[in-house]
Parts: C-alpha cells; structure tokens; sequence
C-alpha cells in the first residue's frame, strides 16, 4: 500500500510507500493530545514490525548464492559514460577498498536489496557513505552540516541508507589503521545517534523538523579546544569569499587574450564540440531551459550574470565519467560565478525500489535533494542538454568543507560518525515517518548492535570486490587510468 507519511501538504517529493499496519497522518494532529495519541500508534505500529523483521536481523550479511557478479555491474555502469574518462573511474577505485566503495553503489544496492526491510520507506540518500557529508553555506550564508550528495536519490527503505554509511564508517576506520573494535565502535556510534535523534524528531512538530539544522556550531560544540579550532579555522576560509571568487584564479585566467578555464586534462578540458561556431548558442538554449526550472527571485539573480566560458571536469570517484560541465559566467561588475552542471542518470536504486516518478533524473535528484536538506542551494535546477542528456546545476562550490578522513584519530571518528547518523536521522525524517522509525528502533541497543556488525561483514565484502577488480585490471579486462 502507497500512501504519503506525515508530509507538509506542499512537498513537491514523491509519495513514499508504508507498510499498511501504520495509521496515516490525519487532521487530528493537530490537536495536541490526538496528535500525541497519533504519534503513539505510530511508534507502536513501528514497534509491531520487529516480529517481522527482527532488529538483530539487520546485523546479518553472507554472501548470497548467485549474487551479480560484482566487476560485472561495475562494467554495465559504464554504459553511457565518456570511455576516455572511465578508466580514470577504475583507477581511483583501485586506490583502497574505502575509495572501491565510494564507487560501488550499484554493486551495494544489488546487495542491499536482498538484506531485510520493515517496508518503511524514506527519501533515501541512495549513496550514504561518510564522505558525502560535509559542511556547506545555506543561502543565509550561515555554515551548516549536512548530507552534499543527491546522485542516487530515490524513495526506498531506509535501512539501505544507515547500513551503507554504518559500512563505510568501518572502511574508514581500517583505512586509519584502526582496529576492527574501533570500527565497530564507530559504525555503532553512528547508528546509535541516528536512532536517538529520530526518537526527538518523532516527538518534534513537522515545522520543527522541516526547518532544523545542524550548524556549524552544534557540530564543533563537542570537539576538544584543538581540534575545534582547526575547524573553526577551515570554516573561516572557507566563509571569507564566495566559492566562485576562491575558484577564480586556480580555474580561469587569460588564454589568447581572452577569459577561460584553463585546461589540466584530463581532469579538465574543453572537449571538441565547444569549438564549434555554435556551441555558445546551443549551450544558450539549454540554460534558458535550465533558468525555467529556477524559482522567479532566483531567475533574476541568474539574470545578472552573462556566460564566458564551459569546460568538462572529472569528479569524484563514482560520478567519473559522467558529463560534469564547468560553467565560468560573470557579472557586469566583473564578478564571477561557477556553475556545475552534472549528468544525471537513473538511480542505481530504482531497479530494486521502483522507478523514479520523476521522468528527468536531474528533477529527481533536485527534488530529492531539497526535500532532503534544510537548505539547498540557490541556483539548484535541473535541463536536459543535447542528445537528451539530463543534467541538474548549481554552484561548483560554495564554502564547501569536506571532511579530512585521513587526519582523523579514534576521538574524532567518534564524533563525526555522530554527526553523520544525526543529520541522516534529520533527513530522513523530514519528509515524516518518524514515530513509526522510533517505534522498530527503540530506546534499546539491539539495533546499534546490529549495524556494528553488518558494518564489519559488509567491509569483508568491500574488500573481497576490490581484490576482484585489482584481479581484473591486473588481468587486462579492465583499463584504469592512474593519476
């Protein structure tokens, strides 16, 4: 049964499915002892679901019998990505079975899709590893902490999204060279934190938790005196000037005297088609496309800025391959602006959790991402480029601040693997559906438990499938490009 969970009656997400033993949100909510006493049928209804699916259930991971090949799926992804840049993909995934994993969705979703499930469904992330969090500035230009990475988004369950970042923690952790216990530790911490915070969040007022944020402040309140101020100390950078100004002078400069972006290929480089006589009037069309998707205040700030520029850029680890263009725009001041327009394919989750109701996959993952965040930002739109590519925008960066895993210690493993399961406890509870999350979680540790062990098998997994694609680069069935 479909039906929507305790979501604002102007949400532009998609319904997100329930098993049909949870009463829906009705009008008596809004009354406070009927919607206390809504809340506690929820969470009892939420409770009832651990004789389905037991807690310690979730912990469990085995290899299943004809389980997808897994450097197979990696190969079927490559299908409609540029073939010059995909060995670039192989190759940063051979780095470690942490950066293996950053590029392994698919092969995870696979896998995900036969573990257990209570049927609850949430906005899910889709590809919730620890280093798809991070800080960045709202359009108040206060600095929050939050999930920064949409790609995947699809209404599925949310156990998918907490044992992926529970794993990842644990991939983290031995790439520290920490031991299996500290691992453990961490992925159990995190879990424990997004189950507590959706036990507030299923207490809270839907417009409290629709506007809850986790800031900058909140996230370095438990951190000792040194290590906060070396985070004080990358916000303050990173909060001096606009993202676009900072990009500047490394991106673009004068070439044959005129302003461009530089070309590094193969991490950057103009391709041959924005060499023809009508690339900029082709590329006109599709951003008008794009400037329609933009709410109308936003439209007239776009409106203030002309395009110079567009290159390609290689991103991240799985997106390698994927059309990301960088896109140089400036003001009648001379300020200026860097949009990233990135592809957008269907969700590595939509074969296991149903398709998209969006038929662009750019809409999809704006529409994802705003319902997800607290605060997106401003230039978030989506086009489709030639040849029907679909594509989603905003800025190429915006006081970004990415986590520095490898500089971490135990103490702040702990802590970030807090705030992660925090804000993913936010996110998945902004669109409703908390009371019945709280009720199957509990105020036990059963569940905590649970994701410290899956996180470990699942790990074991991780690095099984990165010996297999060492094997198969070594073997010649797979070309990687290292940087």
């Amino acid at each position: 049964m479909a039906a929507s969970l305790e979501m604002p009656s102007d949400s532009t997400a998609s319904p997100l499915a329930r098993p049909s033993s949870l009463p829906a949100a009705g009008s008596r909510d809004s009354a406070t002892p009927a919607r206390h006493s809504a809340i506690g049928e929820r969470v009892a209804a939420g409770k009832a679901l651990r004789d389905t699916v037991g807690r310690a259930a979730q912990g469990h991971w085995k290899r299943p019998d004809g389980r997808p090949d897994p450097i197979q799926l990696l190969q079927a992804g490559d299908e409609g990505r540029v073939p010059e840049l995909v060995p670039i993909r192989y190759g940063r995934m051979l780095a470690s079975p942490f950066a293996f994993f950053r590029g392994a969705a698919a092969i995870m979703a696979a896998d995900l899709a036969a573990t257990p499930a209570t049927g609850l469904r949430v906005q899910a992330c889709g590809d919730c590893h620890l280093m798809n969090f991070g800080g960045f500035a709202t359009p108040e230009r206060n600095i929050i902490f939050d999930i920064n990475d949409f790609d995947e988004t699809l209404p599925a369950p949310w156990e998918w999204d907490i044992k992926r970042l529970a794993a990842s923690f644990v991939l983290a952790a031995r790439s520290l060279g920490l031991s299996d216990g500290r691992a453990k530790d961490a992925a159990m911490t995190c879990a424990r934190s997004y189950r507590r915070r959706l036990a507030e969040f299923a207490e809270m007022h839907p417009l409290e938790v629709w506007y809850m944020r986790v800031t900058a402040e909140d996230f370095m309140a438990p951190l000792a005196p040194s290590q906060r101020a070396r985070v004080q100390a990358r916000i303050n950078k990173a909060s001096r000037r606009p993202g676009s100004e900072t990009d500047f002078p490394v991106l673009a400069g004068m070439v044959g005297g005129e302003l461009s972006i530089r070309d590094t290929p193969p991490l950057i480089f103009h391709p041959d088609a924005a060499r023809e006589p009508d690339f900029r009037e082709r590329v006109g069309r599709i951003l008008a496309a794009y400037r329609e998707t933009l709410p109308a205040d936003r439209r007239a700030l776009l409106d203030h800025y002309q395009v110079v520029d567009l290159a390609m850029k290689v991103v991240g680890v799985g997106s390698v391959g994927r059309r990301c263009w960088i896109i140089l725009l400036m003001s009648a001041s001379n300020q200026p602006l860097f949009l990233q327009a990135k592809e957008a394919a269907a969700s590595v989750l939509e074969p296991y959790a149903g398709k998209s109701e969006y038929a662009h996959p750019g809409q999809r993952v704006v529409m994802g991402q705003r319902l997800s965040q607290p605060a997106s930002d401003v230039f978030l739109g989506w086009a489709t480029g030639e040849a029907g590519t679909a594509y989603y925008l905003r800025q190429l960066r915006d006081a970004k601040i990415k986590p520095l895993v490898e500089t971490f210690d135990t103490e702040m493993l702990l802590l970030y693997a807090k705030a992660c399961g925090w804000v993913l406890a936010r996110a998945h509870a902004k669109a409703g559906g908390a009371a019945g999350l709280a009720g199957y979680l509990g105020a036990g540790d059963a569940f905590d438990k649970a994701m410290g062990e899956f996180g470990l098998a699942y790990a074991d997994q991780a690095e099984r499938d990165h010996a297999a694609l060492k094997a198969a680069v070594g073997r010649g069935d797979i070309e990687a490009y290292l940087e």
